[in-house]
């Protein structure tokens, strides 16, 4: 059986994905709302709401965990054509030494890194415990992250993780939590709490994410972006 994505197509794949983003990045407004403003942080989202990612604060400096699969090469390539760095790893265990020291290195210097928290397989919603370790060790705080728009393209796809993302012109808010800090010595019950605490506050951010719209819509502007140099958030 013939793979889709292989190593004879793939460089049409990474090109062909690639200009739909970055024709899409045109037509996307994201406003960060309540950003707390620390780093360097590890940002946690749903693996469902992995593009949020473009509209995180000072994204060149933002490294996102992705795999070392073939899809991973492609998701690499778009990645870093939007302004973001990439980590080839995985927060699990396969693959977790690597992807986890490259992520303590680059919090050390200063930047940050975005964990799909319930990736890269699933069961969507369910957090596992590569952040909380890497947050630990390295000493900086998770900062829970969830976009929403009430627009009719905003649309969620029939993928595992019900995928979200724009279609053609779309105001979005990038809506942030509470840093969660490690204090405590990491067991199975302290863990598990961490855990707990990143789930509530992703469902608390979901929940009045909507309200949080309504009162900042006004501030975000009906504009193309025309300037790609620049990422398109405010």
């Amino acid at each position: 059986m013939v793979r889709l994505i292989n190593a004879d197509n793939i460089i049409y794949l990474k090109k062909f994905l690639n200009g739909i983003l970055k024709t899409q990045e045109i037509f996307t407004i994201i406003k960060s709302v309540e950003h707390p403003e620390v780093g360097p942080c590890i940002y946690a989202m749903w693996h469902g709401n992995q593009f949020c990612v473009y509209g995180i604060p000072n994204r060149g400096k933002v490294n996102v965990f992705v795999s070392t699969s073939l899809d991973g090469d492609i998701i690499t390539y778009c990645a870093n054509n939007l302004g973001l760095k990439t980590i080839r790893g995985s927060t699990a265990r396969k693959g977790a030494v690597g992807g986890t020291m490259q992520a303590i290195e680059a919090l050390k210097n200063g930047e940050s890194i975005a964990i799909m928290v319930d990736g890269p397989k699933g069961p969507a919603g369910k957090v596992k415990g590569g952040i909380i370790k890497i947050a630990n060790m390295a000493r900086v705080p998770i900062v829970p992250v969830h976009w929403y728009s009430p627009q009719f393209n905003f649309v969620k796809l029939p993928s595992w993780d019900s995928l979200t993302t724009p279609i053609f012109l779309t105001r979005i808010i990038n809506i942030y939590g509470t840093p969660i800090y490690i204090q405590d010595e990491l067991n199975v019950e302290t863990e598990q709490k961490y855990k707990d605490k990143i789930k509530q506050s992703l469902i608390n951010l979901e929940q009045k994410a909507p309200e949080i719209f309504k009162e900042v819509k006004h501030d975000i502007p009906w504009k193309l972006n025309l300037d790609l140099n620049y990422p398109h958030y405010n």
